[in-house]
């Protein structure tokens, strides 16, 4: 009889952030499911300053609600030639009713005036592993690239079209999410939680909302978690 797999939260709406996230852990002895799965409707302000305050409180949060091993992340883009924006607030950059394609259309007319030397930008994220209310990981990845000047491709999400990445001469809307995981920040930071994971193991930790086993608990910058 194959051994249950114990419940891993994702704190996440972002159904694209959800499923690379999803990819990167196959294989652990996690079943990741989502904020819904649990019957967690309550949303978390984002109001941080950063995307490590960001990903904190909402890892938290949840944590909280769950009572589950919970991985909550906060990413972005940060352009050098706009002193860090969109930043936190890049999924919201073009104000209420957001879409990645006007996000993506007010990034560009603000970098219209930009040379080409001076369009550098890069994707961050940041994830936090905690569970109920304890931080165990906190962990960052990054990605350099270049801003282009209009959008090229049509997979990935957010402002993949537009983010080139040289080593491949492609932009990461132009590179299968696959292979596109293997360099991106997401992905980056992934493996450092993916690493901590098997590291630590899956010990039964109690037991939260959802139905089935007990959490699993976990670290980069590392708590040891309570029994």
């Amino acid at each position: 009889m194959a051994t249950p797999k114990i419940p891993l939260v994702l704190a996440t709406t972002n159904e694209g952030k959800a499923r690379e996230i999803r990819a990167a852990l196959r294989g652990l002895p996690f079943r990741v499911v989502t904020l819904a799965a649990i019957g967690v409707a309550a949303a978390y302000p984002e109001k941080g300053a950063t995307f490590e305050a960001n990903a904190r409180g909402k890892g938290l949060h949840y944590s909280r609600k769950s009572e589950f091993l919970t991985l909550a992340e906060d990413s972005g883009l940060v352009v050098d030639a706009l002193d860090g924006a969109p930043g936190v607030r890049s999924a919201r950059f073009s104000g209420r009713g957001a879409t990645d394609e006007k996000n993506i259309r007010k990034l560009l007319r603000l970098m219209e005036d930009v040379p080409p030397k001076a369009r550098k930008g890069r994707f961050v994220c940041r994830m936090v592993l905690s569970h109920r209310s304890r931080v165990l990981a906190s962990v960052c990845g990054e990605v350099r690239g270049t801003i282009t000047s209009a959008p090229r491709g049509k997979l990935g999400f957010g402002y993949d079209p537009v983010f080139y990445y040289r080593p491949w001469h492609k932009t990461f809307g132009e590179i299968p999410p696959g292979a596109k995981n293997a360099v991106s920040h997401r992905g980056r930071a992934l493996a450092k939680i993916k690493d901590f994971l098997k590291r630590e193991g899956p010990p039964p930790w109690g037991r939260g909302r959802a139905s089935g086993e007990g959490a699993p608990l976990g670290g980069n910058q590392v708590s040891r978690p309570r029994p």
